[in-house]
């Protein structure tokens, strides 16, 4: 499940540190989270679609890769993008 141009830039201005930034890590962030959740809620109706799993997966991965190497930086950082975000509970 991919993102359509509009929400990209929404995702884009929310959350970027300067105007051209487009691929902090902050930004790289709240785009995977954004295709996770919407996998998440594909998958809920296709349980049998295990290529869409792997790539959810993977995605997973690559976010709490992100999160460790933000929370390793600045831990101020972390705890602000997560609580954005929404994630970890």
């Amino acid at each position: 499940m991919s993102l359509d141009t509009a929400e990209k830039q929404k995702l884009i201005e929310t959350h970027q540190l300067h105007p051209t930034d487009t691929g902090s890590v902050e930004v790289q962030v709240a785009m995977l989270s954004k295709r996770i959740s919407k996998l998440s809620d594909h998958l809920q109706g296709n349980i049998h679609d295990f290529a869409s799993r792997q790539g959810l997966l993977k995605m997973i991965g690559k976010r709490k890769r992100l999160l460790s190497y933000i929370k390793d930086k600045n831990v101020n950082k972390y705890q602000d993008l997560v609580k954005k975000i929404g994630i970890r509970g």
